[in-house]
């Protein structure tokens, strides 16, 4: 039952980060590839909180949430004013910039040793030290991103960000300052993925910079690629997929010597499968 319980704040911390990067890549179409290093930032942001200062989760989380945003909007400032390739590597290489500094900031980060010890979670002195209270704080937290994803997406403001997706050039004749919206739900995805990764910091108990390295940022990409583009659903499907199809790989009876290479190639056979015959993803609205 553990094993289920874990799975299951794994699959809400994957699909509370894949909300966030739908927003900027399937609702404005820009193609982010540095959702692991806000990951990163609200995760080290709120364990040293924790452990250096002693506040609250929830307090930690909102601060680390204020320091991805404030990072966000700094980089996005550049990179929201790239066209296409040129902004795809640029969140590149401050993914790699950032675990870079993860790595080497030895008197803060620990680098390579990571930082050991995060205490849960507590709320009016209950401590979600069980993983079921865990996994129930979890599921909240991933329905109150969905909520605010689909709020987003609906308002006025998602429109026009779905106007920017389709045409950025038409959309600005129209008078819209596309930048700013660009800008604005860059700095919206990194807040919201930061709280993610705090509250995953926080039930792991330990983070080092191997987590937010640039593999898993394609990881989440795929995760929305593969759920549906410009689907709040579709994203949280993603993360299930991605998340429950390793695991249930375990259970196939590949020969010992080979099972982890043998998942690994079926793992991707099935990924390479679904972009040749449904590339708009399972719940997808278009293609990038």
């Amino acid at each position: 039952m553990e094993y289920f319980v874990h799975i299951g704040i794994l699959i809400c911390v994957y699909g509370m980060v894949a909300l966030s990067l739908n927003l900027v890549v399937g609702e404005t179409g820009m193609i982010s590839v540095a959702q692991a290093a806000f990951s990163g930032i609200g995760a080290y942001v709120t364990a040293l909180l924790l452990l250096a200062l002693g506040i609250n989760f929830f307090l930690a989380v909102i601060l680390s949430m204020l320091a991805a945003g404030a990072i966000a909007f700094l980089v996005g400032a550049i990179f929201t004013r790239l066209q296409e390739v040129y902004y795809v590597f640029g969140t590149v290489g401050f993914n790699v910039i950032l675990y870079t500094v993860l790595l080497n900031w030895n008197s803060v980060t620990r680098g390579p040793l990571g930082i050991p010890g995060i205490p849960r979670p507590e709320l009016f002195g209950f401590i979600f030290s069980d993983n079921h209270m865990f996994l129930g704080l979890a599921l909240a937290s991933l329905a109150a991103i969905y909520g605010l994803c689909t709020f987003i997406k609906n308002s006025s403001f998602g429109r026009v960000l779905h106007a920017i997706r389709e045409d950025e050039e038409a959309t600005s004749v129209f008078g819209y300052a596309t930048h700013h919206y660009k800008l604005a739900v860059f700095t919206i995805a990194a807040m919201f993925t930061a709280y993610a990764s705090g509250l995953y910091a926080t039930y792991i108990s330990y983070i080092d910079p191997s987590t937010f390295a640039l593999p898993e940022s394609i990881f989440i990409l795929a995760m929305i690629i593969l759920g549906g583009l410009s689907s709040t659903r579709g994203a949280v499907l993603g993360a299930f997929l991605l998340v429950i199809l390793p695991e249930a790989l375990r259970f196939v009876g590949f020969p010992s010597d080979i099972a982890a290479q043998m998942r690994q190639m079926t793992y991707g056979l099935v990924l390479v499968l679904l972009m040749l015959y449904r590339p708009q993803g399972i719940l997808g609205k278009f293609r990038i």
